[in-house]
């Protein structure tokens, strides 16, 4: 018995051994393929493009169908309605299922914040479109935990309630490390598509020329009459104000997009109140990307990485000195407290 027992003991230690030794293979190696885990952003750009559109066909089909069970969900930081539309809705869970079920390890902020369950029928098969593949011949491999993705399901949704539809849009901002590298703009009812990533390519370019001096200058329209003194205080009187709805479309205004329904052209974007993030990142990507710039009314960078307010204003301009127009501007402490 003795012999034996011992060659038992010894074969359960042996056992234990190589069990154990799996585990700590199994555990080290996992968390390094989790740690050091990494993704294309051709990909990454891709699925925006594909998400921004697909969300446009729910913001369309709503409107379509004039059900827009139209509600408030609270109160702007001015004090007006914060509308929210099924059309919000529908988009918002479309767009958050296709980076949901394509990328479930990267970070999501969308403006709508739907609890019910991701949509597992919405996929997408990771394929790169042609154009961007020929636009971006190599590889651009980033960390998937240095990625914050927003997600604007309906931008302009104040305006999608009073049947303005060339100013609704729909977006997705791709940011690594908190800078804005990926923008997808979308506009629903003419079915166009701006895209551009820093360092990479664009389907979309700036105008040839913009004025300096006396610069055209789109704003909101919650809010003209306030911007507008702001403006005139900047540039003098005979400055040009447009108001117009949502942030995205207002970047387009800026650009050079050949698209029939951008009504407006002007050279300057100002924002002087509290904006949320999703509706400017994408934004801020393609002017980035394309040379521009889009900062505070201070002039300094937004940070993308989480946090979804931005307290200090919105100016942004191409093809003109930033800087030099910032200096031009008065200070914000009036129109634009900050925002705790």
């Amino acid at each position: 018995m003795g012999p034996m027992g011992v060659s038992v003991s010894r074969s359960r230690v042996f056992l234990c051994i190589l069990l154990l030794t799996g585990v700590i293979y199994y555990l080290y190696f996992g968390l390094v393929r989790n740690r050091d885990s990494q993704v294309d952003l051709r990909q990454l750009l891709a699925l925006a493009i594909r998400a921004a559109e697909e969300g446009g066909n729910a913001v369309r089909e709503v409107r379509v169908s004039d059900s827009l069970g139209q509600r408030s969900k609270g109160k702007t930081k001015e004090g007006a309605d914060e509308l929210l539309t099924t059309g919000d809705l529908l988009s918002h869970g479309r767009m958050s299922s296709l980076f949901s079920n394509s990328f479930p390890g990267i970070k999501l902020i969308s403006e709508e914040h739907d609890t019910s369950k991701v949509n597992k029928s919405l996929t997408w098969n990771y394929e790169i479109p042609n154009l961007v593949q020929e636009s971006i011949v190599n590889a651009r491999m980033v960390s998937t935990k240095s990625v914050t993705v927003w997600i604007d399901p309906l931008d302009a949704t104040q305006e999608y309630t009073e049947d303005l539809k060339h100013f609704v849009t729909t977006m997705v901002c791709v940011a690594v490390d908190g800078k804005p590298v990926i923008g997808v703009i979308h506009k629903p009812f003419s079915k166009y598509t701006a895209w551009a990533m820093v360092d990479g390519a664009s389907n979309i370019h700036p105008r040839k020329a913009y004025n300096e001096k006396t610069p055209t200058v789109i704003v909101s329209r919650s809010h003209a009459g306030a911007v507008k003194s702001y403006c005139q205080g900047a540039f003098g009187n005979g400055t040009t104000i447009l108001p117009a709805g949502g942030a995205g479309y207002k970047v387009l205004s800026l650009l050079d997009s050949g698209e029939g329904t951008q009504l407006d052209s002007a050279d300057v974007y100002i924002h002087v109140t509290f904006i949320k993030k999703w509706d400017i990142c994408a934004g801020n990507a393609i002017m980035k990307a394309l040379g521009g710039q889009m900062t505070t009314i201070e002039g300094d960078l937004i940070d993308y990485s989480d946090f979804p307010s931005n307290n200090g204003g919105l100016v942004a301009s191409i093809g003109i000195d930033h800087h030099a127009l910032l200096k031009r501007l008065p200070a914000l402490k009036s129109l634009a407290p900050k925002i705790n």
